[in-house]
């Protein structure tokens, strides 16, 4: 017997070591595969109370449970039916199914298991949403809101120019290092998902905040000589101040909506679009594997789509006569 958790640590430590994936992703495919985990032993095995929780911090525990061979397509339809008398909803549902395809995948890879009982379960549809975006005024009216006289004001400042300069996410904003920026070239070096490296220009404008925030006479003392972006105590900027301080800044700007950082790397990529940048290089510039994601991601303005219908329909520079 292959005890399931013991499975799953393995998935996890192959995805670190091997795939290099972020902590961020082996934490939620770890919540993912616990989610099936409780459910598999609450509900199927009537295992009262479960085992104990999976945890993605320390791979080398062995344990015991179930085994990977109980699992079949029965018990993931019940699953399915768990989730939907839950409500959950259609995104969690397709992310936990995602995590237990690729943990499956692994397990044929590594031949413990014969089959991936999976294959014979259809995912639900998605919602195909296109994320927000503002208007070039409402960017204006956002970067308005950081009082830029005081040290913290101007990195606000600095890190929303850089966002919607070169479209970058804010781990990739919190992770950047001194060395990564290139002032006379107008670059930055950035390590995006998968560890991959990309090269992206910025505007002049994002290069003369750049400069006045790491030349400022407040700047604390540094507990990280490479990185960019600090906390008042010197320390990194985490990703969750990042988004703390950009809420803030969103209550004062009295915008509506569910804006994140994430709205300015789409907003900036719509922009592009409508200037006439093509998808190929917007792919390129926001770090996408695929070009469908970006033809997804990217929503395309009423004016663009005219535009285009213009150009492609072959009969569209022919004045039709009408009679009244």
């Amino acid at each position: 017997m292959r005890p399931f958790s013991l499975m799953v640590y393995r998935f996890l430590h192959y995805l670190k070591v091997v795939k290099q994936a972020s902590d961020h992703t082996i934490r939620n495919y770890c919540l993912d595969l616990e989610a099936f985990k409780f459910f598999f032993e609450t509900r199927v095995l009537n295992i009262t109370p479960p085992s104990s929780k999976l945890d993605y911090k320390n791979l080398t525990l062995k344990p015991e449970g179930f085994g990977i061979e109980l699992i079949d397509k029965r018990a993931l339809r019940a699953y399915l039916a768990d989730q939907a008398a839950k409500q959950s909803t259609k995104k969690t549902v397709l992310r936990r199914l995602s995590a237990l395809r690729s943990f499956f995948r692994f397990l044929l890879k590594e031949k413990v298991v014969t089959y991936n009982p999976l294959d014979e379960i259809e995912s639900p549809k998605g919602e195909k949403k296109l994320p927000q975006s503002l208007c070039y005024e409402q960017v204006e009216h956002l970067m308005a809101q950081p009082d830029t006289t005081s040290y913290l004001g101007l990195r606000d400042r600095c890190i929303m120019e850089l966002l919607y300069s070169s479209a970058l996410r804010i781990s990739e904003v919190a992770a950047m290092n001194r060395e990564d920026i290139d002032k006379q070239a107008k670059v930055i070096r950035v390590m995006g998902k998968g560890k991959k490296q990309r090269m992206i220009p910025i505007t002049e404008t994002a290069v003369r905040w750049i400069v006045s925030y790491l030349d400022h006479h407040d700047r604390p003392e540094e507990a990280d000589s490479r990185a960019v972006f600090l906390n008042k105590w010197g320390k990194r900027i985490s990703v969750r101040s990042l988004d703390r301080n950009f809420e803030s800044y969103l209550l004062k700007s009295g915008l509506s909506g569910r804006i994140t950082p994430h709205t300015i790397r789409h907003t900036i990529a719509t922009h592009w679009l409508e200037k006439g940048m093509d998808l190929k290089t917007i792919q390129i510039l926001l770090g996408h594997s695929s070009l469908a994601t970006t033809t997804i991601y990217t929503q395309v303005s009423t004016r663009l789509k005219r535009d285009v219908y213009d150009k492609a329909h072959p009969l569209s520079f022919v004045k039709e006569n009408v009679d009244d």
